[in-house]
């Protein structure tokens, strides 16, 4: 799940609340029509009305799911004409009972306490217009029975708001640390696991970025360490490793930030210098030979070209014809490069000149 579902979710949640307490008023409503109390027929205004938005407002959050009503809005307008009801039946019940203004009072904020269990400010708007309206009724001849009716639910759902909210927070800072950790995750399966560097899912994946912007003047640089195999061989797969990450470690500080540095194979290695000229991309590929030539890891198996390791590199424009014709001509400059002694650099159009 995401933010933005969990925002989602959220919001299905409150929606929800609203259905059920608009359910609830219609029904509350019907039922104060068909069976009223102390056999008292009193349909006014207040109840028409409260059965009448109670069923429209239903309609809308049915056919428009994605509609923001005011929850709070809603609780205090149904809230006064539960109030306003309750005041003109009062008047009407023969010789007045305050049993009357007691179970109304207690039938509105049932209504409250079920729909608005996560929504206290609502729950609070929609009582207290009622609990007004009751108290004024009553003379304040009952007014610690009002007043203890009215603060249970409210302590109920304070409480029960703030476990929610707590349990939210906890929710979200879980979720958060999910998508973290499946970023972190995704980045790693685009880096090769020894170098660090880019393996050929994130270089694809920088590539296309890269293609995305619409920049131009690109070069393809592909590098190979000079007898590897050989190396490997000799030295084992311990320190071949070591003399891998110390490669790509030279190779990635001789480029810019910019520039995508890949291994394309075992000792093999890709960058693309962004945005550059040939004579710009030249000089960062004599960085590389250079950075890696100064590493002076010791390699008695290269004794052709120095006693320790060394790269040759192969160098070629990236044009309209594409990566894989770019690619095929720097593997021909850099078969070449090996040719001549290794340790070297070759572009393609060296190659084309000989």
């Amino acid at each position: 799940m995401t933010l933005s579902s969990w925002h989602s979710l959220t919001h299905e949640k409150y929606r929800l609340s609203l259905r059920l307490f608009l359910i609830l008023n219609a029904l509350s409503a019907t039922f104060s029509m068909i069976s009223p109390l102390y056999h008292v027929h009193y349909v006014a205004p207040p109840i028409l009305l409260i059965g009448l938005l109670s069923s429209t407002l239903l309609v809308v959050n049915g056919l428009n799911k994605k509609a923001k009503i005011d929850i709070r809005i809603i609780a205090f307008l149904f809230g006064s004409l539960w109030a306003w009801h309750i005041a003109n039946k009062s008047g009407v019940v023969p010789d007045f009972h305050s049993s009357y203004i007691m179970i109304a009072l207690l039938s509105v904020l049932f209504i409250g306490a079920i729909a608005f269990t996560h929504h206290l400010s609502a729950f609070a708007l929609h009582s207290l217009p009622v609990f007004c309206t009751v108290m004024w009724i009553d003379r304040g001849e009952h007014w610690l029975q009002v007043l203890y009716s009215l603060i249970v639910p409210v302590a109920g759902i304070a409480i029960q708001h703030r476990i929610q909210t707590r349990n939210d927070s906890f929710a979200q800072g879980l979720m958060a640390q999910l998508i973290q950790e499946k970023a972190r995750l995704n980045d790693l399966s685009m880096l090769d696991p020894l170098t660090g560097l880019y393996n050929r899912r994130g270089f694809d994946a920088r590539f296309a970025t890269l293609l995305a912007s619409g920049s131009k003047s690109h070069h393809l640089l592909l590098l190979d360490i000079d007898h590897f195999k050989a190396y490997n061989d000799h030295y084992g797969h311990m320190m071949g490793d070591q003399a891998l990450i110390r490669v790509s470690a030279a190779i990635r500080d001789a480029v810019r930030s910019r520039d995508i540095v890949a291994r394309y194979g075992g000792e093999e290695f890709l960058a693309i210098i962004t945005s550059t000229t040939p004579e710009l991309a030249r000089d960062a590929a004599e960085r590389i030979r250079q950075r890696v030539y100064d590493l002076r890891i010791p390699h008695m198996f290269n004794h052709s070209v120095a006693t320790h390791v060394t790269v040759s590199i192969g160098l070629a424009p990236l044009t309209e014809e594409g990566i894989e014709a770019a690619l095929e001509k720097a593997d021909r400059a850099l078969y070449s490069a090996k040719h001549r002694g290794r340790n070297h650099i070759l572009t393609s159009d060296d190659v084309k000149a000989a």
